[in-house]
């Protein structure tokens, strides 16, 4: 995290191998910048005040040293666990009925979505996600955009009334 300039490092992610999590390069073994909301900045301090970050050396290749978020025992998280007791039964007590569409990935798509429905560039939310391909990002996000008709419109209506004086 670089609370200084809002961003969030992405070198690393925490995956299971041989049934045992264990810190590697991001997916397609591409590290990334994702701008950090100053909110969420802020709830991550207090969390780090709170907690701290995972003992053990750290360095800029994958390890546990430092990260954010880990069992109480201190060992990265499994997924797998954590889906099933914490995740889960989250969503049964806000009376929701667990499915893939509101899995932890489904907060990967609402993070793309919001940013594209706030125009945030297709480019730079390929680059956020990790994808080498726009059109990949393009192809996956654009139906999560309900209102790119309303912008539509009114991108030519912002025209017309701009150049009442003038006839096209």
């Amino acid at each position: 995290m670089d609370f200084d300039l809002l961003e969030i490092n992405v070198r690393q992610q925490v995956k299971l191998i041989n049934s045992r999590p264990s810190p590697a390069l991001p997916k397609f073994q591409k590290t990334r910048v994702v701008p950090l909301p100053e909110f969420v900045a802020t709830l991550l301090a207090q969390h780090l005040e709170t907690v701290g970050v995972l003992d053990g050396e750290q360095s800029l290749e994958p390890c546990i040293g430092g990260l954010l978020f880990y069992f109480r025992e201190r060992t990265p998280i499994n997924k797998n666990y954590y889906n099933t007791h914490v995740w889960r039964p989250a969503i049964l007590a806000a009376g929701i009925t667990p499915s893939r569409s509101n899995g932890t990935h489904a907060l990967r798509h609402f993070c793309a979505s919001t940013w594209l429905e706030h125009g945030v560039s297709i480019r730079a939310v390929a680059e956020y996600l990790g994808h080498s391909d726009p059109g990949f990002t393009l192809r996956t996000y654009t139906h999560l955009m309900p209102k790119s008709d309303e912008y539509a419109r009114a991108a030519f209506l912002w025209l017309a009334n701009s150049n009442s004086d003038k006839r096209f």
